[in-house]
């Protein structure tokens, strides 16, 4: 079984006890985390397709350890011109291992109706009647444009 997930603005597709590699994760080592963005699942030929998403369907993972990639380096040059820049970098990574594809965990829909509960709770203020506008002096007309003819 196989699915694709959508992981820090990336997609990803990832099957059980995978490790993968992402941009970094705010949670700390050692913490499980859930994915509730599958856009498919493949289950032995029976593929489910979201539109954009499967609802209820969630992959859950366990962060590794946090680390940073191999330096990546740029270097730019122009030739003849006496230029040349050097420039690099290394990116923050989480080294996560999938432990399951399923059923979403009973902590989402929480979160979801805890957000739902805060918008019912939220006061609605009722929008002001609009004021009506002064009535606009006329434009000003512009005088017509003089007309010049061309003799050859």
């Amino acid at each position: 079984m196989y699915a694709i997930v959508e992981i820090a603005g990336q997609q990803f597709k990832v099957q059980k006890d995978q490790k993968l590699f992402v941009h970094r994760l705010e949670a700390a080592e050692g913490d499980k985390i859930s994915f509730d963005k599958v856009m498919l699942t493949d289950d032995n030929g029976k593929v489910t397709i979201g539109a954009p998403v499967i609802e209820g369907v969630a992959v859950n993972a366990k962060i590794l350890q946090h680390l940073k990639g191999d330096k990546v380096i740029v270097f730019k040059k122009k030739r003849r011109k006496g230029y040349q820049k050097s420039n690099g970098h290394r990116q923050y990574l989480t080294e996560l291992v999938i432990e399951g594809i399923g059923s979403e965990a009973k902590k989402a829909p929480a979160k979801k109706a805890a957000a739902e509960k805060a918008t019912e709770k939220a006061p609605v203020k009722k929008a002001a009647p609009a004021k009506k506008a002064a009535p606009k002096a006329e434009a000003k007309k512009a005088a017509p444009k003089k007309e010049t003819k061309k003799e050859d």
